[in-house]
């Protein structure tokens, strides 16, 4: 169908690929066995093929094609492997909103870095063929990410964190403003519920079988009828509804083409939000005033989660976590009380108020910061040290093997932030 369209190549016949490859967990990068079909089919019809990705904060995208078999497929079918966040980029402007001081709920940061291939494929969108392959997910933070999210992937690690808050919405299609895909097609074998981090030790409860692709020309569209797989509406995607509004595709359900499959067979309504299960042992303190989803909230509820859940004989409890801002005054006391002596202060709302009086009663070796609207990178650092585990019990290689691949990222400048 999307052939009848139009042809697929362009003159150069060069195509770039971007992948979901976030990480190497289970369930949360596009299935290697999709995007090897997709090359295949690319490769018979003449084209050249490119695989790309930057992946989540706290990874390096060598190590995640390496471990899920990106490498591996790449390999096998010729296809040339670009590592983003190894790559020279620009500067440009989120243009959505107008900085902080000069509106309060405005931007932290107003520019951002992209890598030197997307500028490529920004300035030749007449010869080149861009193809976007997120995985079916919802997404605690963004409800999903399919489309538009993917392309989250492209500014560099430092300069997502600023503002990781109620404006990281308007920040996606501020991105998909500068470059749109010429097809999306949403890998549907599975799909994850209740966020896009699903612990392996609840997949039986998180993880779906739909068994579909979703693919088109429109990623707003795409994104759309994916939405509305897990039963979400325009209305419910934030930045879907900013992508509508912006004029940016077709957010209109009922102006939306659906081939394939009948709409009306997918009934039941899906949660995004994290499933509500967190260790008893570790205190989480929410302030009263503000306290984002989108950030200083479900980052480090997502990575506490996963690491409780899925190394129940390594990780260990008996700590805090503040996030948000509106504490009450006694915060320490009754910390004291329950008998914590250290934690992790999560986003610089909750940084800028109890840091300092939280550091000054349990010292400074015990309470760690993470910085910007949650800096990713830095949370699982912390709750690393916090639940007594390291960054090599979470990697299925033994140091010998990950280390070569660390340096040689390194080597090739990766901007990636980790918690090495």
């Amino acid at each position: 169908y999307i052939e009848e369209s139009g042809p697929i190549l362009k003159s150069s016949k060069e195509v770039y690929i971007k992948v979901n490859g976030i990480d190497f967990k289970k369930h949360v990068y596009t299935s290697p066995e999709v995007l090897e079909m997709v090359i295949i089919y690319l490769k018979s019809i003449g084209a050249k093929v490119y695989v790309m990705e930057n992946s989540t904060q706290a990874n390096m995208t060598r190590i995640v094609f390496a471990l899920t078999g990106f490498k591996e497929v790449c390999e096998r079918t010729g296809a040339e492997i670009i590592y983003l966040d190894e790559e020279e980029s620009k500067t440009f402007e989120f243009k959505g909103k107008a900085p902080i001081k000069e509106d309060p709920k405005g931007y932290n940061l107003k520019t951002f870095r992209l890598p030197k291939t997307i500028i490529k494929i920004m300035e030749n969108r007449d010869n080149i063929t861009y193809i976007n392959i997120p995985k079916l997910k919802t997404h605690s933070m963004a409800r999903v990410t399919l489309g538009i999210k993917n392309q989250w992937g492209y500014p560099q690690h430092e300069d997502r964190g600023k503002d990781h808050n109620y404006n990281l919405h308007s920040k996606l299609v501020d991105v998909y403003e500068y470059i749109q895909p010429d097809l999306t097609i949403i890998d549907g074998l599975f799909g994850t519920v209740n966020g896009h981090y699903p612990p392996t030790a609840f997949e039986d409860r998180l993880v779906k079988k739909f068994n579909i692709l979703i693919g088109g020309r429109d990623t707003l569209a795409v994104d759309v009828i994916g939405a509305r797989i897990f039963g979400l509406s325009l209305e419910e995607v934030p930045h879907l509804k900013i992508a509508h509004d912006r004029g940016l595709g077709e957010g209109d359900i009922n102006k939306i083409n659906v081939i394939g499959k009948d709409l009306g067979d997918y009934k039941e309504k899906y949660e995004w939000d994290l499933l509500q299960e967190f260790p008893d042992d570790v205190k989480i303190v929410k302030g009263k005033e503000l306290l984002c989803i989108e950030g200083c909230q479900n980052n480090p509820l997502a990575t506490l989660q996963g690491f409780a859940y899925d190394y129940p004989d390594k990780f260990k409890g008996g700590w805090f976590i503040v996030m948000g801002k509106g504490h009450d005054e006694d915060i320490v006391e009754k910390l004291k009380k329950e008998g914590y002596k250290k934690g992790l202060v999560a986003g610089y709302c909750a940084i800028d108020e109890v840091g300092e009086k939280l550091v000054e009663a349990f010292g400074k070796r015990k309470v760690f910061f993470s910085g910007d609207c949650n800096n990713l990178a830095e949370t699982v650092r912390a709750v690393l040290k916090l639940a007594g585990m390291t960054v090599f019990d979470l990697v299925p290689i033994p140091p010998e093997e990950l280390m070569p691949l660390v340096e040689e990222a390194q080597k090739h400048g990766s901007t990636a932030l980790t918690p090495l």
